[in-house]
């Protein structure tokens, strides 16, 4: 009661901050902006916040804030169109969604459908607000005790959940989170400013990749590449049919299954790193194992779409437990949350110093998680019938646009050249580790934790020092305190559950086995990045040594992984799920373009930029693309480049951004704006 009362004001206060018009108009256009991402296949949460990166610099923490939640609450609602109507699982959360849903939707029950999906969405957001608050509420004493040692092992429990719970083979979680994690090492060292994995001759990588550009390369860009490769309409005309009424009350009459997916969605989604991946996987199962006529599964069944969809809304509720309260990303799409929140204002830092000091901003996050939900699910009822009719569009006349504003999120960190050129990169190897089922969001994570980690670790290090100095039991005392303990005991379970788990999860869907050449060649060329990363900062001269530790350990780690699976690949045969190629046996195989000549254009756009500047290349891109890949007219085609670049134009002048320059803009440099 004592916790209730002293958490009182800040909860009051939370509802004052979020009930302003500014703050409600802008969770409404998150959730708009949620409805349009979440339509595409494979887009999801990650993308859609990567977006938004760029306007969270300096934005008032509240409107950024209510920008983004709207944004993570209502995706995985909007998904389900694609699931239910497209039959393609909207994101990694909806899988099993579309079991039941498109086959309802095949019989002319789109609507009953998408009716109990959104009911049962709206009751699991709710829950997992409910959840949050309850959590932080009995956490917060707990949390506050929380010193560079503890902090440690939560990363490095997160880390070991993000290793093993991303695909079936588990050391490939492990060797790409290692990677992530190398990744991020890139550019100066943070206590002695030795180089890492670069070089002043070549500027641009001294301060590191950006997040937004890691986040949109290693997710956006590998999903538009293969939608746009199928090149067809997004979806079949499926009819939405009518049944509104019916299925919310299926999900009456299944309130209880809603209820206890919901709270399986909360659980796993607390556990960092498991989140989509699984949990509709859970719940679905969940949902058969409780019924008595099994027979329908599959074939239409209601339980199959209020089961999964009750449990993917409510495990943002439990995401964000580990993300707020000790700043580890409970997902991907929390990963760019952490990001994000450091833009806004004066940048606001998860963990214990956010309860400590923000309590009334966490709770804010809540409510407005709540209030999200309720705004997302009456959206989507109520844009269902126009959201259907965008999805029978074809890709080819959306998928320059997408990457119109991707490439447009990326250069915002830099506005130069050097911004394409890693998105792509960055992209490329996106569409690999995607090809060849490697996790991306081990990767991502990796990627988000290695600066923390480093720094917890260091500043264990450093007090333990100082401790022991004072004496071994004191210093004992510092490094092994109860919590420490019980996070050691925690996490090994955690190994041991996930070492058992982890071959039935798919990190990148179902992708069957190829031959033993592809996967080999990528895993070759990941352990050379590996091994070079490991020899370049093995180098580092000693009065640096704290610059050193962290890298050389990870890449000693990865290198290891890699190795293991280089002696597994030699002695397994091709039919091992180690051999999976989503081009060889997936649903790449049969697409209607290959992929070299869809990257060929992206490739263009880059070149281009290079010789005229961004702004120019990206016209003759459009209209190129337009006429010759998309097959349009020339009247159509101009009219949809100038209203693209008009877009362009004023979200540059808007935010008082300058395109990327290149050789154009070199040799005269007094061209109008926005040329120059």
């Amino acid at each position: 009661m004592d916790i209730f009362l002293e958490a009182l004001p800040a909860l009051a206060q939370a509802w004052s901050l979020i009930l302003q018009p500014a703050v409600l108009g802008y969770l409404v256009m998150g959730v708009m902006m949620g409805l349009c991402v979440g339509v595409f296949p494979g887009l999801g949460g990650i993308a859609g916040l990567s977006l938004l990166l760029p306007f969270m610099f300096g934005m008032d923490p509240m409107l950024g804030l209510a920008l983004m939640i709207g944004m993570v609450a209502v995706v995985p609602t909007s998904d389900t169109f694609a699931s239910v109507l497209m039959g393609i699982p909207g994101s990694s959360a909806s899988q099993a969604t579309v079991l039941d849903g498109f086959p309802m939707a095949k019989q002319g029950k789109a609507a009953r459908a998408l009716s109990a999906a959104f009911a049962s969405s709206l009751f699991g957001g709710l829950i997992g607000a409910a959840f949050l608050t309850i959590f932080i509420l009995v956490a917060r004493p707990v949390v506050l005790l929380f010193k560079s040692p503890e902090l440690l092992m939560v990363s490095v429990f997160g880390l070991s959940m993000v290793g093993i719970l991303a695909g079936r083979i588990a050391i490939k979680g492990i060797v790409a989170a290692g990677i992530g994690m190398l990744v991020g090492t890139i550019g100066e060292g943070p206590f002695n400013g030795e180089l890492r994995m670069s070089s002043y001759d070549f500027v641009y990588l001294t301060d590191g990749l950006k997040l937004v550009i890691v986040g949109l390369g290693i997710f956006a860009i590998p999903e538009i590449i293969a939608l746009l490769r199928h090149d067809k309409a997004i979806s079949e005309k499926q009819s939405l049919g009518g049944g509104w009424i019916d299925g919310i009350k299926d999900w009456w009459l299944n309130r209880w299954l809603s209820v206890r997916c919901s709270l399986i969605g909360v659980i796993v989604g607390i556990i960092p790193g498991l989140g989509g991946s699984v949990v509709d996987w859970i719940a679905y199962g969940h949902a058969v194992q409780t019924t008595k006529d099994k027979s329908q599964f599959g074939k239409g069944e209601i339980r199959g779409v209020i089961g999964p969809e009750s449990s993917n809304n409510a495990k943002e509720g439990g995401g964000l437990v580990p993300t707020l309260l000790f700043g580890i990303p409970g997902s991907g799409s929390m990963a760019v949350f952490i990001g994000a929140l450091a833009l806004l204002g004066n940048g606001i830092d998860v963990g214990p110093s956010l309860l400590e000091n923000n309590l009334d901003f966490t709770y804010s996050i809540v409510w407005l998680l709540a209030l999200a939900n309720v705004v997302g699910t009456i959206l989507c009822i109520a844009m269902a019938s126009t959201i259907a009719k965008l999805t029978n569009i074809r890709f080819a006349l959306l998928a320059p646009f997408i990457f119109m504003i991707i490439s447009f999120a990326a250069f915002q960190s830099g506005q130069n050249l050097m911004d394409l050129v890693a998105l792509f990169s960055i992209g490329f190897l996106g569409i690999m580790m995607r090809r060849f089922d490697w996790s991306r969001p081990a990767f991502l994570i990796g990627f988000v934790l290695s600066n923390p980690v480093e720094n917890y670790s260091n500043n264990a290090s450093q007090i333990a020092g100082i401790r022991f100095r004072q004496g071994w039991d004191i210093g004992m005392e510092y490094l092994a305190s109860p919590i420490v303990i019980i996070l050691i005991i925690i996490t090994v379970f955690s190994i041991v559950f996930g070492l058992r788990q982890a071959k039935n999860i798919l990190a990148e869907g179902d992708v069957g086995s190829g031959s033993k050449r592809a996967p080999m060649i990528f895993l070759l060329i990941l352990t050379g990045f590996i091994f070079y990363a490991l020899i370049n900062t093995a180098t580092i001269p000693d009065y640096a040594k704290t610059d050193r530790v962290f890298p050389v350990f990870v890449a000693s780690v990865s290198f290891v992984g890699a190795l293991i699976l280089l002696i597994q690949m030699m002695i397994s045969s091709e039919t091992h799920t180690l051999f999976a190629d989503r081009e060889a046996n997936g649903d790449d195989r049969n697409s209607a373009y290959a992929l070299w000549p869809t990257l060929g254009w992206f490739a263009f756009l880059l070149v281009l930029t290079s010789i005229t500047g961004f702004i120019l290349a990206l016209g003759i891109f459009l209209i190129s693309f337009l006429r010759v890949r998309a097959n349009l007219n020339w009247l159509h085609a101009v009219l949809y480049t100038l209203a693209g670049i008009s877009f362009m134009m004023f979200m540059a002048w808007t935010l008082g951004r300058d395109f990327p320059p290149g050789l154009l803009q070199f040799y005269f440099k007094y061209l109008p704006w926005p040329f120059s």
